[in-house]
């Protein structure tokens, strides 16, 4: 059995970034299936969705993919496999309050290399995609469900309401009110 776990020292590199230690171990995040160097400054996984390895090969022969941010051990992912994590991300998570900075966080990035790798092979910015589905999941609501435009505002992902009529009516031309009673 390996002895490679996590231990309360490893927690404690990974928590502190620990440099000394990048190399001995890496650690790999069950929920995004990507692994790190210790010293990672991505956004800290929750313990529970960490797992150990003795090397990058090992955590590649178990599905996980090197992190973009610290590029562990070596590795690096193509841009295009890259956007394609980014856009199941967004896809995944619309309704959650995400952010520039908090999509690359979480998708090991830097916002500014995020943004402009994200717009080089969609031709749109990850806002305008993540508005974009919110958008096109609210016109479905809206069509097809009596719940009231502010809920389906927040269940689209709009912190207010006054957000979701104003980002409705730029990207539809409709306010939502207006889109219910024309497509319901």
């Amino acid at each position: 059995m390996s002895d490679y776990y996590l231990t309360q020292k490893r927690w404690l590199a990974i928590t502190n970034n620990d440099k000394t230690v990048d190399g001995r171990f890496f650690y790999g995040v069950t929920s995004t299936k990507i692994f790190c160097y210790p010293s990672c400054k991505s956004r800290l996984p929750k313990k529970e969705n960490i797992v150990i390895f003795k090397n990058a090969e090992e955590a590649i022969s178990q599905g996980y993919r090197a992190c973009k941010r610290c590029k562990s051990g070596g590795a690096t992912l193509p841009d295009t496999e890259w956007v394609e994590n980014i856009q199941a991300y967004i896809k995944d998570n619309f309704a959650k309050p995400l952010t520039l900075q908090i999509i690359a966080e979480d998708c090991h990035g830097s916002p500014y290399h995020l943004h402009r790798t994200f717009k080089r092979i969609t031709q749109v910015t990850p806002i305008t995609y993540l508005e974009n589905i919110r958008i096109a999941y609210a016109k479905k609501l809206l069509a097809h469900s009596i719940q009231s435009i502010e809920q389906i505002g927040k269940l689209s992902g709009f912190p207010n309401p006054a957000h979701f009529s104003t980002t409705f009516k730029r990207h539809t031309g409709l306010s939502p009110s207006h889109f219910r009673k024309t497509y319901q």
